[in-house]
């Protein structure tokens, strides 16, 4: 057997801070185009030079490609729901679903209080279903239709969006992180729940107060004069009615009773599908080029929607950009940068290059405060590296679970700090399967929407301030029948 030894933490950083430079390189020449291709050879090439130093500490090629694969294997139900998401866009887009959505929100909405309700409503979705990505895919495509057709700027509505989104997948018993994250640290779902209210509630509050600070001061009165023009175009294109509205009706009342997401996602596409072809057969017509045989239209149409790009044309510039989908196909490029990144974490995870460095990073911890902030940074330096927000709550919440219990923190401060740092920063990187996604999904670069998703940036400084000004941290030397009390 191969002797092999650890890492200094001179070789841990070098494949991180590779990976670092050529991202920066990526985006500062490619800019928006950097996902696609730029940025997933910068994961190849940095995997690389992980490699290197792998086979350097006596690692064989099998064990890291073993690494690897089981790395790419554990985001295989996130690259197949991402496809889904992707077919469900193209036919909801095909049944004037979306359109629909769009044509009425117009009518509800103004740019004064939009991002603020596109902010609650979201987070109201994603609190139901527990799923954010099912909530940007479906809620959050029609929203961002709404708020370009507002005249608002695609960043702030996808931070929008997202912040809510995000809000209630945290917020929700029936997330996956929300219950991920309490199984890591030792605590149970509802106790979790109860104590991240102490810093999500506050952290939601103030993106709100800016969302509507926003609102208030922006400029969209040359939008609303082009509303009545957007929803005669829309009309126009799309036999708009309120039945329409079964579809998501359906697939939120699947997601609630725990249908998994990718066969309720696939539900919805189909449902998508059918109602175009009852609904819109002007529009079927014009996306499969067949017009003398509906059934052989039809057909086309759905699968041309569901796999492939297709727009609607109006006479209205402003809607034709609204009513275009890539379909599966859309996604190839976000599919192709998350198994590059699940590579590179395999890799680092294989060689013990992540460990290290987050080893070095424990000794370090003195105070509550500091600990639960280093807590917070590696949570944050996961998403970043393994790219992939469920690593970065496992891999964190097993490192930490022994040092929280040896300080005397009950597990739910180690679970809240996991939450609002892990599960909301995730989105915030583009190369992350997360970012990647939502970016995909709103057709939004990572970098458009960041500085706008204020519940994702200010979650993790909240959870930081509370553990230096020690507010809410529960102690086992709390009385165990006051569970609710907590040292201030």
């Amino acid at each position: 057997m191969t002797e092999t030894r650890k890492p200094t933490l001179l070789e841990a950083f070098i494949p991180v801070v590779v990976l670092i430079a050529l991202l920066s390189l990526s985006v500062i020449f490619y800019g928006d185009g950097a996902l696609g291709g730029p940025n997933q050879l910068s994961l190849i090439l940095a995997t690389a030079v992980g490699g290197l130093i792998a086979m350097r500490l006596g690692y064989k090629w099998s064990d890291m490609q073993t690494g690897m694969v089981k790395s790419i294997s554990s985001a295989m139900a996130a690259i197949l729901i991402l496809l889904m998401i992707g077919a469900l866009a193209g036919t909801w887009l095909l049944s004037g679903i979306v359109p629909a959505m769009i044509y009425y929100g117009l009518q509800i909405l103004n740019p004064t209080i939009f991002l603020f309700a596109a902010c609650i409503v979201s987070a109201i979705v994603s609190l139901a279903t527990g799923s954010s990505w099912s909530t940007i895919a479906t809620l959050g495509v029609a929203l961002l239709g709404i708020g370009k057709a507002l005249g608002l700027g695609e960043g702030v509505i996808a931070g929008a969006i997202i912040s809510g989104a995000y809000f209630g997948d945290k917020m929700s018993p029936l997330s996956d992180t929300t219950n991920l994250a309490p199984a890591m640290a030792g605590t149970d779902l509802f106790t979790h729940i109860r104590y991240m209210m102490f810093t999500t509630v506050p952290s939601i509050i103030l993106a709100l107060i800016i969302f509507l600070i926003i609102g208030l001061t922006t400029e969209s009165e040359g939008a609303i004069g082009d509303i009545p023009q957007v929803l005669a175009a829309i009309d126009g294109a799309f036999n708009i009615n309120g039945l329409l509205f079964l579809v998501p009706v359906a697939v939120i009342f699947l997601i609630i009773k725990k249908v998994p997401a990718l066969p309720a996602l696939l539900v919805g596409s189909l449902l998508g599908g059918v109602f175009a072809v009852i609904f819109q057969p002007e529009v079927i017509n014009s996306v499969s080029g067949v017009s003398d045989n509906y059934a052989a239209s039809s057909f086309m149409a759905i699968l041309n929607a569901m796999g492939a790009s297709i727009s609607i044309t109006t006479e209205n510039a402003m809607v034709n950009d609204l009513l275009g989908t890539s379909g599966m196909f859309g996604m190839l490029n976000t599919i192709w940068l998350i198994v590059c990144a699940m590579a590179f974490g395999g890799m680092l995870e294989t060689a013990g290059l992540l460990q290290r460095i987050t080893t070095e990073v424990i000794k370090r911890v003195q105070s509550v405060g500091s600990l639960i902030s280093s807590t917070a940074a590696t949570c944050i330096f996961f998403n970043v590296t393994a790219s992939d927000q469920y690593l970065a709550i496992v891999v964190p919440g097993r490192m930490y679970a022994g040092t929280y219990k040896g300080r005397g923190l009950k597990p739910e401060v180690l679970s809240r700090t996991l939450e609002d740092s892990g599960t909301v920063t995730s989105v915030l990187v583009p190369w992350n399967t997360c970012g990647a996604t939502q970016a995909s999904v709103l057709g939004v670069a990572t970098g458009t929407y960041l500085p706008y998703c204020f519940f994702n940036i200010i979650s993790p400084f909240m959870t930081v301030l509370f553990g230096y000004l020690n507010i809410k941290i529960r102690r086992f030397s709390d009385d165990d029948n006051q569970n609710d009390k907590d040292t201030v």
